[in-house]
Parts: C-alpha cells; sequence; structure tokens
C-alpha cells in the first residue's frame, strides 16, 4: 500500500515536472517566434519602402534570417515558423529587385546607333586616309624621335606634316609662357607642343563633342588622340612644371592641328563656315538618318503627364535633341546658364541610357493645384456656391498644377535599378503639361 502511495506520488511529480518543461518549451517558442516575427515583418517593410528596388544595406534582413532559420531547423513542422519561413522567402526574393522581361523595341535605339556609327567611323577611315594621302608628299616619314633642334632649323621644318597618335587631352594640356598646348613626347626622345589656344584646335574638338552627343554617346571620353599636325615653330616650354612649378624647360616644336582622328569613330576638321568652326566627317547625313528611325517627332497639346515622360524618355533614347527641348518648360532654358543646363543634362541622360539602363516605365501620376483655385478640389467644392467658387478664381491669379510621375529603370537584364524617382511636371491654366525639372536620373 504505502508502495503504491509512493509510485502515485512519483507519478505526479513527474507528470507536473513534464507538463511544467513542456510549458516552458512552449513560452520559449512562443517568444522566439514572437521575435523573429518582429525582424520578419521590419524586413518586409524595408523591401516595401524600396518599391522593387535593390540596395546595398539592409537594416533587418540578416537578423530576420538568421531568426526564422533557426526556428525552422528546430521546429520544422510547427504550422507558425512555416508562415514566417514562407514571408521570408517572399521578402526575400522581393529584396532582390523586381524583374520583367525585355522588350525589343526598348533596345531598337541602341541598334539604330549602332548602325549609324559604323556609317560615320567608316566615311571618317576613309576620308583619313586620303587626307594622309594628300599630306604624305610634306609628311615626316616619322613622328619620334623629334627632329633635332640643334641640328635642323625652323625655316626647314614650317610647313610640314607629322602624325602623332599619343595626344592626350586633357592629361597633358598646360598653359605656357608662349601660349597652351598639349605636350606630346619625353625628353629622350623630343617634344612636340600642339597648340590648342585657336579654333584649329577649338573646332575640330567641338565637333568630336557633337558626334557624341548626337551619333554615339557608347564612346568614353576620348583618353589618346590621333592628331595630323603641321608644323609650325619651335619654342621652349616647362611640360611637366612640379607642383611648386618648377621644372625643365624643353624645346619643343609647336604643331598647328589639321585633323583629329578617333580610329573607328570619327574624324573631325577645321571649318570656318561650320558651326564651333568644325564639323565631324558625315556630319551632313546625321539628321537625315536619324529623322527616319524617330518613332516620336512632337508631343500633342492633350498630353498626359505620364506620356509625356514616356516621351521625354524616347527622345532622349532616339537622340531627338528638338523632341527633348519641346518636352521641358521653356522658362527652365532662360537665364546665363538655362540652355547650357539642359545640353549638359542631355549629355548625363545620354551616359546613363548607354552604361546604367536601357528602359524606364512610369507610375500614375499624382496632380496637385500649387496655386490658383482647384476647381477639382471637391472636398471644398462642396461649401462652396457658384458665386463663391467664381470669387475665389478671380483673385487666385494663375492656376498651376504640379503633376509627380514615378519612373522605374530597368537594366539590360530586365531587372529594376534601385527605387523609383520622383519627376516634377507643370502646367498652368489647363495648358499642355511640361517637364520642370529635367536632370533626374530615371
Amino acid at each position: 500500500m504505502k508502495n503504491t502511495i509512493l509510485f502515485t506520488i512519483l507519478a505526479v511529480i513527474c507528470s507536473s515536472a513534464a507538463f511544467a518543461a513542456t510549458q516552458q518549451d512552449e513560452a520559449t517558442r512562443r517568444r522566439r517566434v514572437g521575435q523573429a516575427e518582429y525582424y520578419v515583418r521590419e524586413f518586409e517593410n524595408e523591401v516595401a519602402r524600396q518599391k522593387g528596388g535593390e540596395k546595398m544595406v539592409w537594416h533587418s534582413k540578416k537578423t530576420a534570417l538568421e531568426k526564422v532559420q533557426a526556428l525552422k531547423q528546430e521546429w520544422p513542422d510547427d504550422p507558425d515558423v512555416e508562415s514566417l519561413y514562407l514571408r521570408t522567402k517572399v521578402a526575400l526574393m522581393k529584396s532582390k529587385g523586381d524583374y520583367t522581361e525585355v522588350q525589343p523595341e526598348w533596345l531598337a535605339y541602341l541598334h539604330n546607333e549602332e548602325n549609324l556609327r559604323k556609317l560615320i567611323g567608316e566615311l571618317g577611315e576613309k576620308e583619313w586616309a586620303a587626307f594622309i594621302e594628300q599630306h604624305k608628299t610634306n609628311m615626316l616619314e616619322k613622328s619620334y624621335p623629334t627632329p633635332d633642334s640643334a641640328q635642323i632649323t625652323i625655316d626647314e621644318l614650317r610647313g610640314k606634316y607629322v602624325i602623332l597618335d599619343d595626344v592626350e587631352y586633357p592629361q597633358h594640356q598646360f598653359y605656357g609662357a608662349t601660349g597652351e598646348y598639349i605636350h606630346c613626347g619625353k625628353p629622350s626622345s623630343g617634344y612636340w607642343f600642339v597648340n590648342i589656344a585657336t579654333r584649329d584646335w577649338l573646332g575640330p574638338y567641338e565637333a568630336v563633342k557633337r558626334y557624341r552627343r548626337n551619333v554615339d554617346s557608347g564612346m568614353t571620353e576620348v583618353k589618346k588622340w590621333t592628331l595630323l599636325g603641321e608644323i609650325s615653330g619651335i619654342t621652349a616650354e616647362n611640360p611637366r612644371p612640379s607642383e611648386d612649378g618648377v621644372g625643365n624647360l624643353e624645346f619643343g616644336w609647336i604643331i598647328k592641328p589639321i585633323a583629329l582622328f578617333v580610329p573607328g569613330h570619327v574624324m573631325a576638321v577645321y571649318d570656318s563656315s561650320a558651326q564651333s568652326s568644325g564639323r565631324f566627317i558625315g556630319e551632313e547625313k546625321v539628321d537625315e538618318i536619324k529623322d527616319g528611325w524617330y518613332t516620336v517627332k512632337s508631343v500633342p497639346d492633350d498630353v498626359t503627364p505620364e506620356r509625356l515622360m514616356e516621351i521625354f524618355m524616347t527622345a532622349i533614347k532616339e537622340k531627338n535633341f528638338k523632341l527633348y527641348r519641346e518636352c521641358i518648360n521653356p522658362d527652365r532654358f532662360g537665364g546665363e546658364y538655362g540652355n547650357d543646363n539642359v545640353t549638359y543634362h542631355w549629355d548625363l541622360h545620354q551616359e546613363r541610357f548607354h552604361g546604367e539602363y536601357i528602359h524606364a516605365t512610369f507610375d500614375k501620376a499624382t496632380i496637385t493645384t500649387i496655386k490658383g483655385f482647384d476647381d477639382d478640389n471637391d472636398l471644398e467644392n462642396f461649401f462652396l456656391d457658384d458665386d463663391q467658387r467664381s470669387t475665389i478664381k478671380k483673385f487666385s491669379g494663375d492656376k498651376i498644377e504640379e503633376a509627380t510621375v514615378e519612373s522605374r529603370a530597368i537594366d539590360k537584364n530586365g531587372k529594376q535599378l534601385g527605387s523609383p524617382h520622383p519627376h516634377k511636371l507643370r502646367r498652368v491654366n489647363g495648358g499642355r503639361w511640361y517637364v520642370e525639372d529635367y536632370a533626374p536620373r530615371f
């Protein structure tokens, strides 16, 4: 009897201990699930704020993944754990950024540009060869070592031609006592000083910049130029001064630029009748060729903010500078630097559509009235009669509306780059919409 009672007591104690342990395990599980849920929720919120974009630093991602992983390994069949696991999988995929299938028409501008680049490049190659042939009877056989000024005079060299393929600009640009030059060579092989202070350089250089802007944005800034030059003088300069200006004087032959050449891309020459005193070979053909590939040529008066942003992007991709300007608020061209800023940001947009992304999509516009009477404000109009609305409109002046359209840039793999970027558009008194801030990236 005593043994039975003792056994019963022990059984009750063990059962109570087991129950207490189970309760403790359950409390631990609930606590850990709660902690993990907090970090998963924070991770999901971070992902939502990115709106389909990927970012470098996630504050809650690593902790959320670690805690859910530990739970899944310890309680693989627990429904609460499984729910967290599935939520984490979804958030993790979204954190990698949104993807879409790249459409062939998105890439048409790159194919068109490549065909144009090849055409202009071939024309430049032929013209360069013709220039060399034209000047070869009076051409130095080699550019280095340079003629020794101790043995030959400028009168013997003036008017002769030389080809330099190591013209580094602006890296080797310097302001000397006798002018502004690019130095080529070194003390052991002699120096050429290319004169860049006159239109003989400035005209062709500006023409190459136009080529890059209007034809071949994929061409990065030229590091080394090939130049056909005419020997025009001799001078002594300090081409490599130290920080304190100290250096050695070196004799060098002064070169007048005749033609600039970027193999495979473009050749440019001085032309007093051309824009900025220079032209690139084939420049007269560019506008006609490009006109044939334009998919949009004007902005309709009833354009919506979303459609205007699409046209703005198309103008950039198709290198339609006229249409690009037509999209922008005319007021933005005013002031001392208005036109220069518009052109500067055109160049930046060109670079981005050749190095970062190939297309963009646009969300629905959010429109607000920032000045004047808002006819569409149903909440306020509920409290106003016709006479009151008429009075307010009369004294409110011009009605100015602002639209915000967010763009989502897509790279060549179909991945969204970063978070959406807002763009501001504006219209006055119900007129046409214009792009107000043309600088932001897509």
